[in-house]
This record gives structure tokens, sequence and C-alpha cells, in this order.
């Protein structure tokens, strides 16, 4: 197998432009124009905070516009570009992970949530909140005594903050919340998409028949059981396609396709593109 060739970022690279910080977490503030043309991913957490902002945040290959107000979360691994217009101003928190499965638990939905659904829209009231948190921490950041548990109490915060936001935000997060079934099914799907793409067997380890989980996805998430695990399988194969160096048959392996010509017939359905038409686009 070839290398991932797409860069793999540690927090230890981004120290020097802090504007506080300790071993665990860094806090840096967002000011004007920037850009990375080339995605890459980071091996820690970001929490973004944009007062006043515009431009583009493409976050494993999707494009997300940035406005005012909102949050943008990218967890391990995720891949990111963006094209940040002049006249933004924003907050960021990098968290390593260890420091943050401490407060991981205050996100109260699943992670893959949040990553299908990176950026949350706050109300006026949840952004005040959110940059109190944020600048309670940089103060305390700021002091050669700087508290570990305090910021991780104001991080578990900021955590339930973003939870209730994209839980009104977001009508799957109440559909998951509201039934338990369909959040396992979503859990079991990101545990064993490479090698189960049959609704049968999730139906079978839920205790239910396949054409009641189909009839239950349809009913609150408005896609069927099938296109549910599709999409999952479809977000990972554009992630390898654009972050790895991995042919386009070692691809089809990964994701337990059986051939190269199976993997690339779902993909263009999926996407209206080949794997290496989208890989070179």
């Amino acid at each position: 197998m070839q290398e991932d060739s797409s860069p793999v970022m540690s927090i230890h690279g981004f120290r020097q432009g802090q504007i506080a910080g300790r071993e665990e977490l860094l806090f840096n503030e967002l000011h004007g124009a920037r850009r990375i043309e080339k995605p890459h991913k980071h091996d820690f957490f970001i929490i973004n905070l944009f007062d006043r902002a515009k431009g583009i945040h493409n976050i494993d290959s999707t494009d997300y516009p940035i406005g005012n107000h909102e949050v943008h979360v990218l967890f391990p691994g995720q891949m990111h570009k963006w094209d940040i217009k002049a006249g933004t101003r924003g907050y960021q928190l990098m968290i390593e992970q260890s420091f943050f499965e401490q407060f991981a638990p205050y996100f109260r939905f699943s992670f893959t949530n949040y990553q299908n659904h990176p950026v949350i829209r706050l109300t006026k009231n949840a952004f005040k909140l959110l940059l109190y948190e944020f600048n309670a921490i940089k103060d305390e950041l700021k002091k050669e005594d700087s508290l570990v548990h305090l910021i991780s109490a104001r991080a578990a915060v900021i955590a339930a903050i973003v939870s209730r936001e994209a839980e009104n935000v977001f009508t799957e997060f109440k559909v998951y919340q509201s039934n338990p079934r369909l959040a396992r099914f979503n859990m079991l799907i990101d545990k064993f998409f490479k090698t189960q793409k049959f609704v049968s067997f999730y139906a079978e380890k839920l205790h239910v028949s396949a054409n009641y989980l189909n009839i239950l996805c349809k009913k609150n998430l408005k896609v069927s059981a099938t296109q549910l695990i599709q999409q999952r399988v479809c977000v990972e194969a554009k992630r390898l396609l654009l972050s790895t160096g991995l042919s386009i048959k070692e691809i089809a392996f990964e994701l337990g396709f059986a051939d190269h010509a199976y993997f690339s017939n779902f993909f263009k359905t999926q996407t209206g593109l080949t794997p290496t038409e989208f890989r070179g686009k």
C-alpha cells in the first residue's frame, strides 16, 4: 500500500502563532483574510467560533459558506481547507486528543453527526455565551499558573452549548435523540460500513426486520436505510481519494468492494463522477 499523501499536522506546528496556550490546548484569533489551498488533516480537535465572517470552508470535500455567529468543528482526521475573506473576525481553540477526551461526553450526539454537519449556526445569546467562555479560557491560559481543570470545565460548557444549538439546527439530531434505535443504527454503520453493506445485517443487530428499519429511516430521516449506509461509504471514499495515494483498486478493497469496477460504478452513481474524475477535479 502507498503512503497517505495528505499532510497530517500536529498541534506543535501552530505554537509559534498562538495567542495563549499550554501543552494540551492553544487559543488563536482569526483576523482578516486567510487561505489554505491544499486540504490537510490534523491529529487534534479544533473548534472555530466566527463572529463576523465570510468565505468558504471545505471540510471532507464539501464546501460550507462561512457566516456570522457560527461554530465550525473539526475532529482529528477530517480534511479541510478554507478561503476566509478580509474583515473576518473569529476565535479558535486547538485541543490535543487526550485532553479533548476529558470533556468529549458533553458533545451529546454521535461524533458522526458533528462530522456530517460541522457548521452550526448560533443564536445571538449562544454566541455571547461561547464568546465569554472562549475569552475566559484565553485569560486562564495567559496565567503562569493556569489551572487545567478550570480550562477543562469551561471546554465542557462550550461543548454543551454547541450541542444545544446543534439540536435546534439539525432535525436529525432530534430524531436520533428521540429514537434510540436510529441512533444505534447510525453508530453501527460507523463501525461496520466497510464490511457490511446490507440492511439485513444491521436489522439483525437491532432486533428488528430490515423492512421495519427501512420504514423507520424513511419516516424520520427521509432516506432509506440503504442510502444511509451508502452515504457513509461515499464520505469515506471521498476522503481516501483526496487524502491518500492509494490506487482506486486499493481504495475499493479498503472499503470492502469485490472489485474495482463495482466500486467505480457505485461511486459514479452516488456522485456523478468516476473516482478518477473526482480525484482530478
